[in-house]
């Protein structure tokens, strides 16, 4: 980063818990550098039997929604205004890509720091890593910030 570029966040948002935790570390850290958001919501083809989705946004309300698309749409934008709200810079992008870590590790090439949850909505649930936050700690072209859930 040079003195006159502003420092680049990129947080990847699923809607879930944990990704709704990066998100808020995600625009704490921006505020604190007088930085900016990237936010990175991915989708991919759903199953061949789709059933609308039961989604809650950044800001804990549930909506249905009736495709991927449609959903990370959703799920984004309530994010965004999230970090508006904060006083955030941010911009976002809506990736199709069967790689959740592909994606973000793509939108990580010239970023300063990558914030991402411990885990996300798929996956097994003892795992205390998921594998898209594996990807990028071992992958991610900057430091990264992984965010666990508090110890209850």
């Amino acid at each position: 980063m040079t003195s006159t570029d502003s420092f680049v966040v990129v947080v990847g948002f699923d809607g879930s818990e944990n990704s709704r935790n990066a998100l808020r570390w995600g625009m704490d850290e921006a505020k604190q550098r007088d930085g900016e958001i990237r936010l990175i919501t991915v989708w991919s083809k759903p199953p061949l039997a789709w059933y609308p989705a039961l989604l809650e946004t950044a800001a804990g309300e549930v909506v249905t929604e009736d495709s991927p698309r449609q959903a990370a749409e959703t799920l984004q934008a309530a994010a965004l205004k999230a970090a508006e709200d904060e006083g955030v810079s941010a911009t976002g992008e809506i990736v199709h890509n069967d790689s959740a870590a592909s994606a973000l590790l793509d939108a990580a090439q010239g970023a300063d720091l990558v914030v991402v949850g411990s885990r996300g909505h798929g996956g097994f649930p003892g795992l205390h890593l998921g594998s898209v936050a594996t990807q990028i700690v071992n992958h991610a072209p900057c430091p990264v910030l992984v965010v666990r859930p508090k110890a209850s």
